[in-house]
């Protein structure tokens, strides 16, 4: 499965034909083909290219959204990047 970094994760912000890719702990999902990320912006709050793990704490649903769209890969933490 594809690791993404934080800054490679930011390139998928759903602008400019762009795939709309979030993170949530840990894994990176893509919300591409969801009509409410469209123009990779979710309800004037959220941006695609982000980590929503903390943004969900303030949202109206729980995490059962998210998990419906397809993962397509892992988002590295910072303890990950260390051992290189």
């Amino acid at each position: 499965m594809r690791k993404f970094t934080r800054e490679e994760l930011k390139e998928f912000n759903g602008k400019n034909g762009k795939p709309a890719y979030i993170a949530y702990r840990g894994k990176v999902y893509d919300v591409s083909h969801s009509f409410l990320w469209k123009g990779g912006r979710h309800q004037a709050l959220h941006e695609a290219g982000e980590d929503l793990t903390e943004g969900l704490k303030e949202a109206p649903h729980g995490e059962e959204f998210i998990l419906k769209f397809p993962v397509v890969g892992i988002l590295e933490s910072s303890t990950d990047l260390e051992g290189r």
